[in-house]
């Protein structure tokens, strides 16, 4: 039996009937559409289908759809704002952070979580960050060069955007 969820994905309010057990990867890309998280072990190994759920990063093999009920999610595609791209992407691409590119939307949320908890992380501290996630093709080199470029990005435009729709999201649950 079918059950009603609601949740804002990317500053979008929706409400859909899902099965119990839709897990919420399968509800972001086949329900709301965004294919940008990526299914990539179904064992929550790997990452590749990291998320925020209310600011925290979240494998999104790992919940159910029924359990984001209530919940603001932010994807890969909800990071950036007015056609540009968020420093965490950016800095991705400038560093040639990814090769194959699988598993960078899942390293890039990871990344947000860390430098909003983390502004200026050493490269300890994001290897410890990043742990959860599982990158088959790079040596990791340019994933760490990338995320400590767009935290030097970051702090010197004064401070860690959390992301366009996650901003917004943040902005009205505090207002309302």
């Amino acid at each position: 039996m079918a059950e009603r969820v609601r949740l804002t994905i990317n500053g979008v309010a929706r409400e859909d009937l899902v099965e119990p057990r839709t897990l919420l990867v399968h509800y972001i890309r086949e329900v709301a559409g965004l294919t940008g998280t990526h299914v990539g072990c179904d064992t929550s190994q790997c990452g590749a289908c990291t998320v925020l759920v209310d600011g925290d990063a979240v494998k999104s093999c790992t919940a159910f759809a029924v359990q984001a009920d209530g919940a603001t999610i932010t994807t890969i595609e909800g990071l950036a704002r007015d056609g540009e791209l968020h420093p965490l992407q950016q800095a991705f691409w400038d560093e040639h952070g990814l090769q194959c590119g699988y598993c960078t939307p899942g390293f890039i949320m990871a990344s947000v979580k860390l430098l909003a908890d983390t502004p200026e992380p050493s490269d300890d501290e994001i290897r410890i960050g990043l742990e959860g996630n599982l990158c088959r093709c790079t040596g990791y080199v340019n994933i760490l060069k990338a995320v400590r470029t767009a935290s030097r990005r970051m702090t010197e435009a004064g401070g860690a955007p959390t992301g366009g729709a996650a901003a917004g999201s943040a902005a009205a649950r505090t207002a309302g």
